[in-house]
């Protein structure tokens, strides 16, 4: 997929952990780290919301686009 989560960064340089993010949020620590880990393929916005609010930041922090040549664009009939 092309949308990179940079969460892990982000945190670091908050000097946060999951965890604490996770409980200010009020979103399940598992939840979250599959979010940093890339394992999820959708986000709530009040969810990124509540993200960007504690750890100060814009949704463009978080999440990072990148483009790949061989990923084939799909449209809608």
């Amino acid at each position: 997929m092309a949308i990179i989560i940079r969460l892990d960064r982000v945190l670091a340089d908050r000097k946060m952990q999951l965890s604490e993010l996770a409980d200010s949020v009020g979103i399940s620590i598992v939840n979250l780290s599959n979010l940093k880990t890339g394992k999820v393929k959708a986000i709530r916005f009040s969810t990124l919301n509540e993200i960007c609010k504690v750890l100060k930041c814009t949704p463009g922090d978080i999440l990072e686009y990148e483009y790949m040549e061989n990923e084939s664009s799909q449209e809608e009939d």
